[in-house]
């Protein structure tokens, strides 16, 4: 059977609202994937998300399955695969809970005429039916969207560990840090505080770098005045914090202020709006009109911020979506509602997620405003915003960098709860 730890009711709702009809489950956990050297080493296994969701395990291998003739409690099943003598020795690996792998032929064959959708990783030898698999699919993923009290207590534990890791920042920003040291003292505030890895790729840009949406950390050192961008969090048993802070390396301009009180403000707007029943693409247009109204007081865009929205224009310095959700992996459970296709319209095509907010999802609430030169000097962007923007005042700023804060919020009926909230929001120390 799944884990002892997990909670039953999980598996009981699931085994109640999966539209198997009379169809079988097969859920994957995948194998290990060796190194391409031929080392005899792997790379570090995870467990399918669906998988693990079903047993809190990351076993090489395991499989779950589901029959709904047995009920939506007696009908799962988990086979994990017995430890070999080589793994004790050299990984001191130890048997999992849950039915000999070697039974899994067999519970099959007792079944066999009945069709069978697949979740998780492919599992050998078996065939599952191809259009039921993608229903099941994009119906499971909804349903795992609210997140359970116990998906709550990890998050916030996560939570707590990557609070713990931007403590330290504050008195480590300063001239001359490079972007490594950053990286290694935040990192290792997370583990101290019982964080078991680092959720993502952990991202710090300092000055231009902090205008490059994904910059991984590297030995270049912080100068005087410049944005230091942060965008790491804590994974504990594989449930993830998602958070960014910005702040400056000694004195802050009084651009720079105002670009990141812009920010900010447009931050808690939108964190207000996550209740149950808003839309995700209306709070994102919504916080794209904060942003440009910032810009056209900052003198840096020109016209009415709504009309900019329309246009476009807000893709110049705001060109990523408000957020997604965040759980079990770092966009856990994103995407589209049941039903629904993707916008066309280009300034939503990075919009991870198209999903009425409902209690229990928890969502990244991350704004920028960056002066990214890719952007900023493309020559038909220019022809087509030229009266849109300030373009002499933008030139001046080419190497400024850009702002981002960005915190988790877990939508309740009595309104939004900002899980990170512990985490400051100071531009400079």
């Amino acid at each position: 059977m799944p884990a002892p730890s997990l909670p039953a009711a999980r598996l009981h709702r699931l085994g109640s609202a999966l539209p198997l009809a009379d169809r079988l489950l097969v859920v994957g956990a995948g194998d290990p994937v060796p190194l391409p050297e031929g080392s005899d080493q792997t790379y570090p296994f995870r467990a399918h998300a669906d998988y693990f969701y079903l047993t809190g395990l990351d076993a090489p291998g395991g499989v779950v399955v589901f029959d709904p003739r047995d009920g939506a409690d007696a009908g799962w099943v988990s086979f994990v695969p017995p430890v070999t003598e080589g793994e004790r020795v050299w990984e001191g690996r130890r048997p999992l809970p849950g039915t000999p792998l070697e039974e899994l032929p067999r519970w099959l064959e007792a079944r066999r005429g009945r069709g069978i959708a697949a979740l998780g990783a492919p599992v050998a030898g078996v065939a599952p039916d191809a259009a039921a698999t993608e229903s099941l699919r994009s119906h499971f993923k909804h349903l795992r969207r609210p997140k359970d009290a116990a998906e709550i207590a990890l998050l916030r534990r996560s939570a707590a560990a990557t609070a713990a890791g931007y403590a330290l920042l504050p008195g480590l920003i300063r001239p001359g840090v490079t972007e490594r040291d950053l990286q290694i003292e935040l990192e290792a505030g997370f583990f101290r505080a019982g964080g078991t890895r680092t959720g993502y790729g952990t991202i710090v840009g300092g000055g231009p770098n902090s205008a490059v949406l994904h910059f991984e950390p590297s030995a270049r050192p912080v100068g005087a005045g410049e944005f230091v961008l942060v965008d790491a969090g804590a994974e504990i048993d594989r449930y993830v914090t998602d958070v960014t802070r910005t702040y400056v390396a000694g004195r802050p301009s009084a651009f720079q202020r105002d670009l990141y009180a812009v920010v900010l403000a447009a931050e808690e707007k939108a964190i207000a709006r996550c209740v149950v029943g808003a839309e995700w693409t209306a709070i994102h247009l919504a916080t794209a009109v904060d942003l440009v109204a910032g810009l056209v007081e900052l003198g840096v865009m020109r016209g009415r911020p709504d009309a900019l929205v329309e246009q476009e224009a807000h893709t110049l310095f705001f060109p990523h979506g408000l957020g997604h959700m965040v759980g079990l992996g770092v966009r856990d459970g994103s995407g589209l509602a049941p039903g629904r296709t993707k916008d066309p319209r280009a300034s939503l095509k990075t919009l991870r997620m198209d999903l009425t907010l409902a209690e229990g999802y928890v969502v990244t609430v991350e704004p920028g405003l960056y002066f990214i030169p890719p952007l900023l000097t493309d020559p038909v962007r220019r022809q087509r915003f030229r009266d849109a923007v300030n373009w002499p005042l933008v030139d001046q700023h080419l190497d400024l960098g850009g702002v981002r804060i960005e915190d988790n919020v877990l939508v309740t009926a009595a309104g939004p709860e900002v899980l990170t909230a512990a985490i400051p929001k100071i531009l400079s120390g």
